[in-house]
């Protein structure tokens, strides 16, 4: 569809800046921004001083978890997980998310199905499996269990690999497939049943090899990871985005600038998890350990932010707790400035996927991905926490809701 919104206060993340005017899509992409612009045959949307913005990125989702109980996935029926999967994805693009990052668990069908329009959901940039060692967090066999079962055709977050070996089979099999990522824990988390919090998982060794994997294939290595020294770890062996990072010191910050890394934080999960966890399946043992990275998240964030580290939005949520994706605005309003979340969510994000010019901005040449917003996001981010605000969602040009 070609399209023409009349009257738009357009908001460059990039800068900051609002400029008013028209903007044009044509073939999917933005063709042109400026006052005045020609409609020709184009449908023609007068937004009416409405604030026009690039569609939302979330960078860390997991769009197969239809429930909290990771475990149990992996006894799901592929199909029932799918049509779960794309009703989580549909939901999600309803909420302004026009790009997502899979941190686990999505695969080449989904990614597929939605880019053929086959259902309506957000871009799915995925990484297939994550490498979890033995015991590791994606291992989410309790301790009575003997035998993982990662059969590809099972639903389910991760695959056990163990040794320099089997870590590099693992990585170039999920590349095989097609991943835009590789995701590694490298440390303990809450979901899963064996593995302490505090603990820090694969070798040296390993991990590097899974970067060196990677950077063969012009990719990079995401990595589940808390404390510091978990991820103080991970950065020096060259991992380029940290998700969570609940536990950072002084010396990560340092890290993260001098490797050019990014921090994904994922608060809303953990108030989540905590007020509705049980809910929605997470055992009691996991429910257990969310108190150790609760309380820790803003404080991470504000060091993080403090230290001009890249920062990019995120949520991890879990089963019927999706819905809270966008109270993550409002969580980071605590610390950051509304410029800054909007950037998370957009051009930085972009930076991160190796997308930027493509999402996150409205740049001629640019995806016409855009919602049209009801209210000022730079006087009060809290207006994207309330998908009520957003009068259009638009997606390759097309409007698919309002």
């Amino acid at each position: 569809m070609n399209l023409v919104l009349r009257n738009a206060v357009l908001l460059d993340p990039e800068t900051g800046d609002y400029t008013e005017g028209d903007l044009r899509c044509a073939d999917g992409r933005i063709v042109e921004t400026g006052p005045g612009l020609s409609a020709g045959d184009a449908r023609v949307e007068d937004v009416r001083g409405a604030v026009v913005m690039p569609g939302l990125v979330d960078a860390h989702v997991h769009v197969t978890a239809s429930t909290a109980d990771l475990g149990s996935l992996p006894s799901t029926s592929p199909t029932y997980a799918a049509l779960h999967s794309a009703r989580i994805m549909g939901d999600m693009l309803h909420r302004g998310f026009t790009t997502v990052r899979d941190a686990s668990g999505a695969d080449y069908g989904l990614a597929d199905a939605q880019a053929e329009g086959l259902f309506r959901g957000p871009r799915l940039l995925f990484c297939g499996r994550a490498l979890s060692q033995t015991g590791g967090h994606g291992d989410n066999r309790n301790r009575g269990t003997r035998v993982h079962d990662d059969h590809p055709c099972c639903a389910g977050l991760g695959r056990v690999a163990d040794g320099v070996d089997a870590v590099r089979e693992a990585a170039r099999d999920e590349l095989r497939k097609g991943a835009h990522h590789i995701k590694v824990m490298a440390s303990g988390g809450v979901a899963s049943p064996t593995d302490r919090i505090d603990s820090t998982q694969y070798s040296a060794d390993e991990l590097r090899a899974i970067v060196e994997e990677a950077e063969a294939a012009n990719r990079y290595v995401a990595a589940h990871a808390y404390t510091a020294r978990a991820v103080n770890r991970a950065l020096s062996l060259g991992i380029r985005s940290i998700e969570h990072g609940n536990l950072i010191d002084d010396r990560s910050v340092e890290l993260f600038r001098e490797h050019d890394a990014f921090l994904v934080p994922t608060l809303v999960t953990y108030w989540a998890l905590k007020n509705e966890g049980r809910e929605f399946g997470l055992p009691e043992s996991s429910w257990r350990k969310v108190d150790d990275v609760l309380g820790a998240g803003l404080a991470a964030l504000e060091r993080a932010v403090r230290g001009g580290v890249r920062i990019v939005y995120g949520t991890d949520l879990l089963g019927g707790m999706h819905r809270h994706q966008n109270h993550e605005f409002r969580l980071r309003a605590e610390v950051q400035s509304p410029l800054e979340i909007i950037r998370s969510a957009t051009s930085v994000a972009a930076e991160l996927v190796n997308l930027s010019g493509e999402i996150g901005t409205l740049r001629p040449g640019s995806h016409a991905d855009l919602l049209v917003v009801d209210g000022d996001p730079l006087a009060d981010v809290g207006v994207l926490a309330e998908p009520e605000n957003f009068r259009h969602i638009i997606q390759a040009g097309t409007i698919v809701s309002g």
